[in-house]
């Protein structure tokens, strides 16, 4: 649903409004998305490929077949060491 060309993140959004998002993203090699806050609790499901994660200064790496949570309101980062898939569903209180 979602192919990520040289250079790119890609995004698909299924469900979104005040109580839950639900994203399918797509991240070329090298790709990130740099140090942020979030609302809302986000739970990270990688689904093809591996991703680093870092939450609070710590650094993880997520495979496939994996799931991260990211809490509300701590500073978050991913990025791409190799292609990779992920869901990203966001809980808002």
């Amino acid at each position: 649903m979602v192919q990520a060309n040289p250079g790119e993140v890609v995004s698909k959004i299924f469900v979104q409004n005040e109580h839950v998002s639900m994203t399918l993203f797509s991240f070329a090699q090298g790709e990130e998305i740099g140090a942020h806050t979030s609302k809302g609790d986000a739970l990270v499901s990688i689904l093809e490929g591996s991703a680093e994660i870092t939450i609070d200064g710590n650094v993880f790496t997520v495979n496939a077949g994996e799931s991260i949570l990211m809490p509300a309101d701590i500073l978050h980062a991913l990025y791409a060491k190799e292609p990779f898939k992920m869901q990203l569903t966001q809980m808002f209180a």
